[in-house]
């Protein structure tokens, strides 16, 4: 961990090169001033901190963030309404990886420049910020999926390893139920509420069985026997107990106060989780008792959806030279270093995952990188809300037991061909 003076030095070198960088007027301006940033609610304060650098260093081009609802699909509709009116109210967006395409689409976002330096970024979060091979956003945070697992019911039950199968670790699971601790223990759970999460849930199954939603020209292939063979897997995980009815309606938070309440084995989660669940101040019961590792597929290591976010200038902002240079430092290496520190938020810098000191703090740094390797992006559907919404609709009632799977996917396969044909 950086010294609190390095650090600061750090940020200031940072922001004296975002301030002298030369501005590029075909990319949308290059006024300067005040600006506005908007994004999802900073539970941890560090954002603020963050910006309360850059404020500091620049007076005359002071940064507001703008808070956005809690839910994904709200933030999605009020950057939606606020480009439809071509509204000026925000400068910097901080936009999910899924949604820049459909900004882009619409003009609503500005191409980054060309010869912004986007070297050391993770390559699969750089793809996430293109459109038709444009760049239109620069990674701020990347995620992967990962396998929270409890270390300390897996080493008394005699398991040294964690599961790579979905059937290692039902075995897992019926061992530490043999347990007295483990009597009153439930095995996995995910987020499969009817939201963005099951979206993300369901993909990653159908990954984890050697399939995909979409191939790489972006043609759904749901109806797939891997898909199948994912779906029904969950179906049964719900039925034989493996995942407990109650997490039909998890979401990210839910799951990680059941983790941290002690009533969970193994937990799919974003890598936010470590540092809530490892706090000693009576929030968690789990800290220092578990681990990571990759998500655990049919026959191998499964396979993450990829997440995160990206920055982008809104179209109809002012003073966009100040939001590119404010977008240059928040994706800097020291500002994703301290973002890292204080909320093990994943960092889009490539360097950071090979810092022995960030390594020895954060163990799961090597298995995210791993994980984000071979992660799968949503597809860059410009109605992506809808195919995100086809996808809820056909898969809650299945692992509702309301319909099977193979009509669902039936069906589910031409509806997103035809939404994909728009």
């Amino acid at each position: 961990m950086l010294p609190a003076a390095a650090a600061v030095l750090a940020l200031a070198s940072a922001l004296a090169a975002c301030s002298n960088a030369s501005p590029d007027p075909a990319a949308g301006g290059d006024d300067r001033g005040a600006i506005t940033f908007a994004t999802g609610k900073d539970t941890s304060g560090n954002l603020q901190k963050q910006v309360d650098t850059w404020n500091a260093a620049h007076p005359n081009e002071k940064v507001t963030i703008v808070e956005l609802p809690a839910s994904a699909d709200d933030q999605l509709k009020q950057l939606q309404q606020n480009a439809q009116v071509k509204s000026d109210a925000y400068s910097v967006l901080g936009l999910d990886v899924v949604w820049t395409a459909q900004f882009a689409a619409n003009r609503w976002i500005d191409e980054i420049p060309a010869s912004t330096d986007t070297s050391g970024l993770l390559t699969s979060a750089i793809e996430s910020a293109k459109y038709r091979g444009t760049l239109y956003a620069v990674p701020w945070q990347t995620n992967g999926g990962l396998l929270f697992y409890r270390t300390d019911l897996l080493t008394a039950a005699g398991i040294t390893t964690a599961p790579a199968t979905w059937a290692q670790m039902q075995d897992a699971c019926a061992k530490v139920k043999a347990l007295p601790q483990g009597k009153d223990v439930s095995c996995y759970a995910g987020q499969f509420d009817k939201y963005e999460g099951l979206v993300v849930n369901f993909a990653e199954a159908v990954q984890s069985a050697g399939g995909r939603v979409f191939d790489e020209q972006g043609n759904p292939t749901v109806d797939a026997p891997q898909a199948k063979a994912a779906l029904t897997w969950l179906v049964s995980a719900f039925n034989d107990g493996t995942i407990p009815k109650a997490a039909i309606t998890y979401k990210e938070e839910d799951g990680r106060k059941a983790f941290q309440d002690g009533t969970l084995v193994f937990l799919r989660q974003w890598p936010y989780v470590w540092d809530l669940a490892n706090k000693t101040d009576g929030s968690s019961k789990v800290a220092g008792k578990f681990a990571v590792a990759a998500l655990p597929g049919l026959n191998g290591p499964g396979s993450s959806t990829l997440g995160g976010l990206n920055l982008a200038v809104s179209s109809f902002g002012k003073n966009k030279a100040t939001a590119r240079d404010f977008i240059t430092y928040l994706t800097g290496e020291e500002a994703q270093r301290a973002n890292l520190l204080a909320t093990s938020t994943a960092p889009t810098r490539t360097s950071l995952y090979a810092d022995a000191a960030l390594q020895k703090q954060f163990p799961y740094l090597p298995y995210l990188q791993k994980s984000l390797e071979s992660a799968v992006a949503r597809p860059k559907a410009v109605h992506y809300g809808d195919v995100s919404a086809a996808i809820q609709n056909a898969i809650a009632p299945v692992i509702a037991g309301d319909t099977d799977a193979a009509t669902a996917l039936t069906a589910l396969q031409a509806n997103l061909k035809q939404l994909t044909a728009q």
